[in-house]
């Protein structure tokens, strides 16, 4: 049995949730182990995602493109995910960063939410994290688009 449900923009299929539209995210990460599975559990929600390896790529994608969800690695080359959450490269606003790490430390948590991230998901992570941090953000983004938090 289905039951669709408009207000979270998700529709729920036998006991798993999809997106009920295209969800836009952007995978900000070096490391080809990081980014593949990640897009490959992003494409499985019907997400529409653009990949790139640089603060400085994400940074130009961002300033012509608008996004829900970034999913970054916490280091990139030219910096780290808290330098993309205060760029001011970009006319929108910043989408709700979610910082890709191997650490599973609550010290890292709690520093990169200081620092502005929306999430922290932990590699290897389970898709199912993935899926439920993209409906928290699409639930919060729904929620600030009716001027509610």
């Amino acid at each position: 049995m289905s039951a669709t449900m408009p207000s979270s923009g998700l529709r729920r299929t036998h006991g798993s949730a999809t997106l009920q539209r295209t969800v836009h995210a952007l995978v900000v990460s070096p490391k080809l182990e990081v980014r593949k599975p990640l897009l490959q559990v992003l494409e499985s929600l019907s997400a529409d995602v653009v990949a790139c390896s640089t603060r400085a790529q994400a940074e130009e994608v961002l300033s012509h493109q608008s996004f829900e969800v970034v999913f970054c690695d916490e280091q990139l080359p030219d910096g780290s995910f808290a330098d993309l959450i205060h760029s001011d490269h970009y006319e929108h606003r910043i989408p709700r960063v979610i910082v890709a790490t191997r650490v599973g430390e609550w010290e890292f948590y709690f520093e990169a939410m200081r620092k502005g991230a929306f999430d922290v998901v932990r590699c290897p992570w389970h898709a199912t994290d993935v899926e439920m941090t993209v409906i928290r953000a699409l639930h919060e983004e729904e929620a600030v688009a009716r001027g509610s938090h």
